[in-house]
């Protein structure tokens, strides 16, 4: 067994050399986690004691250096009690270990420790879950593990009821980005919490991404993105609701969106013989049975976030000439010229922004992190927009309103591919 790769650090190779091999690897990455992290490990240990009595497995935190007592709170946590979860048969050992992950400091860095692992461990299955859930529990590593061990997927995304107001750039950017482009409804495809074989954690590693925005905030999309479009076995799994720390949709997430975006727009770039060609889209299988949830409420601050809008007109309208054309720069000064009350952000003028955004990213109209940014207000107002809409819709309803955005994304998807030229 070797680990290939100089980032595992001395004491890990160790390790790892004496447990030889693991049928299941489940890494949590975390930073500053102590808090929450316990429960999450909590329920892994009783899932994969539940539902992979027979497996060997093992649990990795990969800490971005947390000062908090993250990697403490890891080896600590034990489920005490494995008959209250109606556990009767005999608990294989889970090996733990938690230590400080190499390289950039961010989820991806994070995750490319634990697909060295898998792969010096030669894992079968592997899952990855976020280290601030509240709501996971020991079903979630049934849910994630099972279509591959038993069903021969190689990818399984996470499908969860999130609050309407949670997640709104995989809502309005990152979904109907993704399922346009590539012709899959993966309706969390930044979820966070995946399943994924050995096979493909071992593909992840030939992929030179390692010191770009991948290795921060963009991990997620580009698992995804690499697994659509290399043509892996996709599937996903519905987990009940998802709370977590949730961020504010009207707070400062432009480096989030910066990092999501460079990385969706990087993948554009890499796989345009994938995505060309494809139009309209498909369901994937989906796994676990869907029931109603209560969610936590997001609160949502909509006049200050119309003003990051308008405050972006006035301080970026030349960058946004030069990007959207004056037909719809036109149409944004509109937008910004209406009440507060009426303001409401056209489905298809969103969808030619994001598109435009792509073309433009694609010319190296700007340097990519002002160009991105540059999208931030929009953004926000399209956010704002969406949450006056949907205000008094139950989910259903909310959801419905993103599916009109994606057919939206899948109807126009020739706008995108007849102004692609190369540069």
């Amino acid at each position: 067994m070797t680990t290939g790769s100089s980032i595992l650090r001395t004491e890990v190779r160790e390790q790892l050399a004496q447990i030889k091999r693991a049928d299941i690897v489940v890494g949590i990455p975390s930073y500053n986690s102590a808090r929450t992290i316990g429960h999450v490990v909590r329920a892994v240990q009783a899932g994969l004691a539940k539902y992979f009595p027979w497996h060997k497995a093992i649990i990795i935190n990969s800490d971005g250096g947390s000062s908090d007592g993250t990697t403490a709170v890891v080896q600590q946590a034990a489920v005490e009690n494995f008959d209250a979860i109606l556990l009767h048969h005999r608990v294989t050992p889970i090996a733990k270990l938690a230590f400080s992950y190499a390289g950039i400091p961010g989820k991806g860095s994070a995750f490319r420790t634990v697909f060295e692992i898998a792969r010096a461990l030669n894992a079968k299955a592997c899952v990855v879950v976020d280290s601030d859930l509240r709501s996971i529990t020991p079903e979630w590593i049934e849910l994630l593990v099972k279509p591959v061990l038993d069903g021969g997927f190689d990818y399984v995304s996470p499908l969860y009821h999130r609050h309407k107001f949670d997640g709104t750039i995989t809502n309005s950017i990152v979904y109907p980005l993704t399922r346009a482009l590539y012709g899959k409804r993966v309706r969390q495809p930044i979820g966070g919490d995946f399943g994924f074989s050995g096979k493909l954690a071992e593909f992840y590693l030939t992929k030179d991404v390692w010191e770009s925005d991948v290795a921060r905030f963009g991990i997620d999309i580009w698992m995804t993105t690499t697994a659509l479009a290399n043509g892996f076995s996709i599937a996903q799994s519905f987990l009940g609701a998802k709370i977590h720390d949730a961020k504010d949709p009207g707070a400062d997430l432009s480096d989030m969106l910066y990092q999501v975006i460079s990385a969706a727009f990087n993948l554009l770039e890499e796989y345009p013989d994938v995505w060309m060609p494809i139009r309209g889209s498909e369901a994937v299988d989906t796994f676990g049975f869907e029931y109603s949830v209560g969610l936590e409420h997001v609160n949502v601050n909509t006049a200050r976030m119309l003003r990051v809008f308008r405050e972006g007109l006035l301080n970026l309208r030349e960058i946004w000439l030069a990007i959207l054309g004056s037909g719809d720069l036109r149409e944004v000064e509109r937008l910004a010229a209406l009440d507060d009350t009426a303001f409401r952000f056209p489905r298809a003028l969103w969808t030619r922004i994001v598109y435009d955004y792509a073309i433009a990213f694609h010319l190296k109209k700007l340097p990519a992190s002002h160009l991105i940014k540059s999208l931030t207000p929009l953004y926000i107002g399209k956010t704002a927009s969406f949450v006056m809409e949907a205000a008094n819709m139950e989910a259903p309803e909310a959801e419905a309103e993103i599916e009109k955005l994606c057919l939206e994304f899948e109807n126009e998807k020739d706008y995108l591919t007849t102004n692609w030229k190369r540069p």
